[in-house]
């Protein structure tokens, strides 16, 4: 059998009867859907409230809030430290548990819908680094008595409650409570029946910052003892531990990152979870031991990115896989290696085009850390031309662009421009994301400093090929990678010619509390660093020519960002391009990014050749 959502109701089907059946229907203003098919509930929201539904009735009312700036059942922070969703079943969906929150003195943000006429205020609630921010707090409804609680947690309003889970029994509520600091961590127990605490299991603190982005995970075979991943050692790694508190064990350790816990094997010894290899280029299911006593088991042989769901008997995988040279394959092996059969080996799509191969690279940052990078050639490629160049770079945390999948992990337009005579290039700098915890917390208080360092030493690399043409050089990112490319064109202005920047995070002061505050710190506690970072500190730099290109109604690096920087450029008298998408949010999304990528590689192409 299987569970689906049609319009406003969900529904059971038997694949051997054929056969399906409505369980449950709901608003039809639902949205943020959270189905539990063990009682047959669903969670849902309406605006700023939250409901749920059952067999008997469509609509019953968890919360009343007339006041909208308290929201139930929502992500909360942001979508910051893991979390995606604002509900949380019980196992036997007789209990869900909520996060709320008070936006009360998050300052209102003004977007300018220009769609209806007149055009009309579109406000969001924006919290921005070293403002006031939202207040959260987790409630608890029983389906079977209507009635819901709070849990008790201590300490500051502004603190962080993170990565909620149940306990198996659906007694106790397991939180990680952060500071607003983001340097102490606490994984407390609550009781679920009235909300109390129980204790702190324990806590973990870091000079720089703490990151909790995984929920416990209890073991299916032992109620009583759960897995914790924590970066603690400087990689993404799985810990052991038991309901006082005490670590058993760590089972994973080496120079390398743990991305998820996929499950237990059927003999339940084995713990088979996702990482990385030491390069940071391949991702494979590993299979190790919870005693930690052997060297963990690569459980599949070809190289690549992979991603897989075990079977609930903890005996099957489902592998699927791409890499540089292999389109797609789809296998199910056993959790200790073995290829059962192939579901489906994808040929290459793109055989009967004209397009380049990509080539991995590694490049040696200024304190000898090797760097992994991505050339894209023209597929009729001559080494005796010389060649302009699109640096085309993100830079931050949680993102890695260069990886060992299908396409070098490169989207489609980047071959389209190597096939117009580029070479396109890509560098994954310090600062992103699955090399580690200090590769990551290097860039801690000083954003843009190392980064550029680290992209000045792809710049050097791109000088001694001899087909690069380095008087013709174009940088190009969006959110992220806007603020680098910007910044590469002020802080850096003899080496790219042109730059276009999306959606660019020009001063750390206008961003968000959650991911701001993590990596710079409050501007009040953090002013040189917050200074050196902003945009506007360099305006008078600019040599080539700049294209900023930003979504009216962005709520993620809003609108003011480009304003300022364009305002200061008009203060110094310095001539820029600037291109609104007047109906489009953080990316321009849809037949519209047809139009965003002509626009980007047409200004590029305009102004290098």
């Amino acid at each position: 059998t299987f569970y689906f959502q049609h319009k406003n109701a969900f529904y059971k089907y038997d694949l051997s009867a054929r056969k399906g059946d409505m369980l449950l229907s709901f608003s039809e203003r639902a949205t943020a859907t959270d189905y539990n098919e063990v009682a047959n509930h669903l969670a849902y929201t309406i605006d700023n409230n939250l409901y749920v539904a059952n067999s008997k009735n469509p609509e019953i009312a968890v919360t009343r809030f007339s006041d909208r700036n308290v929201v139930s059942g929502q992500a909360i922070a942001r979508y910051e430290f893991g979390i995606s969703k604002g509900t949380f079943w019980s196992a036997d969906g007789l209990k869900l548990a909520f996060y709320e929150k008070d936006e009360t003195d998050v300052a209102d943000y003004p977007l300018l819908n220009v769609g209806p006429t007149p055009g009309a205020l579109q406000e969001v609630k924006y919290p921005m680094a070293g403002q006031k921010s939202e207040y959260a707090r987790v409630g608890v409804f029983d389906t079977q008595n209507g009635r819901t609680l709070y849990l008790k947690v201590d300490g500051p309003k502004d603190q962080f409650l993170t990565n909620l889970a149940w306990g198996p029994n659906g007694q106790y509520i397991y939180l990680a409570v952060l500071n607003r600091e983001q340097n102490r961590m606490l994984l407390n127990q609550y009781d679920a029946a009235n909300g109390a605490f129980v204790k702190t299991l324990f806590e973990e603190t870091h000079s720089k910052y703490v990151e909790p982005e995984h929920p416990v995970w209890f073991l299916p075979n032992n109620p009583n003892e759960f897995l914790w991943m924590s970066e603690r050692d400087g990689f993404m790694h799985v810990y052991h531990y038991n309901l006082e508190g005490e670590m058993l064990k760590q089972i994973t350790k080496g120079n390398w990152t743990v991305l998820n816990i996929i499950g237990l094997s059927n003999s339940g010894k084995n713990l088979i979870v996702k990482g990385t290899d030491e390069s940071g280029l391949n991702q494979y299911a590993y299979s190790v031991t919870l005693s930690g006593d052997k060297k963990p088991k690569q459980l599949s042989e070809k190289s690549g990115v992979h991603s897989y769901a075990m079977s609930d008997d903890g005996i099957l995988l489902i592998d699927v896989y791409s890499s540089v040279k292999t389109p797609y394959v789809a296998d199910i092996i056993n959790t200790r290696g073995k290829k059962v059969t192939t579901l489906k080996a994808s040929p290459n799509p793109l055989r009967d085009h004209a397009i380049g191969t990509p080539e991995m690279v590694e490049v040696k940052a200024a304190d000898g850390t090797i760097l992994n990078g991505r050339i894209i050639k023209p597929s009729n490629f001559n080494p005796r031309e010389r060649y302009p160049v699109l640096v085309y770079v993100y830079g931050g945390p949680h993102a890695q662009m260069v990886s060992n999948r299908w396409m070098g992990g490169a989207p489609l337009w980047m071959y389209h421009w190597a096939e117009q005579g580029y070479i396109v290039f890509t560098l994954d700098n310090r600062g992103s994301a699955n090399r580690g915890f200090e590769f990551e917390n290097i860039i801690h208080r000083q954003m843009g400093t190392v980064e550029i360092e680290d992209q000045m030493a792809g710049v050097e690399y791109l000088k001694s090929l001899n087909y690069v043409d380095a008087t013709r050089m174009a940088v190009h990112g969006w959110s992220y990678g806007g603020f680098m490319a910007t910044s590469l064109m002020l802080r850096q202005p003899d080496v790219f010619k042109v730059g276009v920047a999306g959606g660019p995070v020009t001063d750390w002061k206008y961003y968000e509390v959650m991911y701001g505050e993590r990596y710079m710190d409050q501007p009040q506690e953090n002013p040189e660093g917050y200074r050196k970072a902003s945009l506007l500190t360099h305006a008078g730099n600019l040599k080539g020519d700049l294209l900023l290109i930003h979504g009216a109604l962005d709520n993620i690096v809003v609108m003011q960002h480009s304003y300022a920087l364009i305002n200061e450029f008009i203060r110094l008298g310095t001539l820029v391009d600037f291109f609104p998408y007047p109906n489009h949010e953080h990316n321009v999304r849809g037949k519209d990014r047809v139009h965003l990528m002509n626009k980007v590689l047409t200004y590029i192409d305009d102004k290098l050749k």
